[in-house]
C-alpha cells in the first residue's frame, strides 16, 4: 500500500510552470521573477516580514547581479585589449617575416618575376616549336610533291622531245621518199 501512495503523492504535488530548458540562457532577473511568481502562487499570502525579507533578498540579488555584470564587462575589456594587442603583434610579425625573406634573398622578387617570364616564354616556345614542326612537315610534304611533279614534268618533256624528234625523222623520211618518188616520175 505504501508503494501505491507514494506515486499518488508525487502526482498530487504541483509542478512549477514549465521551467526554461537552460536557466543560464535567461537573464538572472527573469529567473528571479519566475522563481518568485512560482513561489507566490503556491504559498499563503505573504506577511509584512516576508515582504521585507523578499525585498532584501531581491536587493542582495541585484547587487550580486550588478557585481557579476561589472566583472563580466571587466573581463570583456581585458579580452578586447588582449585581442587588439595580439592583432598588432601579428601585424608586426608579418612585417618582420617579410623583412627576413628580403634579407635571405634581396633579389627574390626580381628572380621570381624573371622565372615567371622564363616559364611563360618556355610555354610559348613549346607551342611555337610544335607549329614549326607541323609547318616543316607540311613543307617537306609539299617539297616532295613538287619534286615528284617536277621529275614527272621533266620525264614528260623528255618524252615530248623524243616524240617530236621521232616525228620529225618520220616526216623527213616520208619527205625523202616522196621526193624520190617525184624524181623518179620525172
Amino acid at each position: 500500500m505504501d508503494t501505491i501512495e507514494q506515486p499518488l503523492q508525487k502526482q498530487e504535488q504541483p509542478t512549477p510552470p514549465n521551467p526554461p530548458p537552460h536557466p543560464q540562457a535567461q537573464p538572472p532577473r527573469t529567473q528571479l521573477s519566475q522563481h518568485l511568481s512560482s513561489s507566490l502562487s503556491f504559498s499563503t499570502p505573504l506577511s509584512l516580514d516576508d515582504d521585507d525579507v523578499s525585498r532584501s533578498a531581491l536587493t542582495a540579488y541585484r547587487a550580486k547581479e550588478e557585481e557579476i555584470e561589472k566583472r563580466r564587462m571587466d573581463v570583456k575589456e581585458r579580452i578586447m585589449s588582449q585581442l587588439t594587442r595580439v592583432e598588432e603583434e601579428s601585424k608586426r610579425l608579418a612585417l618582420i617575416r617579410e623583412e627576413l625573406e628580403t634579407l635571405s634573398d634581396p633579389m627574390g622578387k626580381e628572380v621570381t618575376a624573371v622565372r615567371k617570364k622564363i616559364d611563360a616564354i618556355s610555354k610559348d616556345l613549346k607551342f611555337l616549336g610544335q607549329i614549326c614542326q607541323k609547318k616543316e612537315r607540311e613543307y617537306k610534304e609539299a617539297l616532295d610533291a613538287f619534286n615528284e611533279k617536277n621529275k614527272e614534268k621533266a620525264g614528260l618533256a623528255n618524252r615530248l622531245t623524243e616524240l617530236t624528234a621521232e616525228s620529225e625523222k618520220l616526216r623527213m623520211k616520208k619527205l625523202e621518199e616522196l621526193s624520190k618518188s617525184m624524181e623518179s616520175l620525172q
